[in-house]
């Protein structure tokens, strides 16, 4: 099946910066979307960005628009997240998700997509 790993996160200062990366394997098929929700003391699981790997189309929820980039490696199978000028607000556990075909239980819908594969997660905390 399909599996992701996930590195980065850790604790920076408000306006500092982090780098998030996220390897897909298993995959049988190029025409899928990977990218990151996040879970803060909300309790909600929220799409924070997305690229899909065909076509290179991007997505970003307004809370991050213009401070996060994401972005993908050669084979095209891993993507970064590049969080710039960070707010405390941006405090929570970051999940690497890509997308699937059919709905499942632990499956959320996001602008349109299905993401049902999801990594370990990291936490990101930044202080005021």
């Amino acid at each position: 099946q399909v599996k992701l790993a996930e590195s980065g996160g850790g604790s920076v200062q408000a306006g500092g910066s982090l780098r998030l990366s996220c390897a897909a394997s298993g995959y049988r098929y190029t025409d899928y979307c990977m990218g990151w929700f996040r879970q803060g003391s909300g309790g909600a699981r929220e799409g924070v960005a997305y690229v899909c790997l065909l076509g290179g189309s991007t997505y970003f929820a307004d809370s991050v628009k213009g401070r996060f980039t994401i972005a993908q490696d050669n084979p095209k199978n891993v993507v970064y997240l590049q969080m710039n000028s960070l707010k405390p607000e941006d405090t929570a556990i970051y999940i690497c998700a890509a997308t699937t075909r059919e709905e499942s239980w632990y499956s959320l819908r996001w602008n349109g997509l299905t993401f049902g594969y999801w990594g370990q997660g990291t936490q990101v905390t930044v202080s005021s």
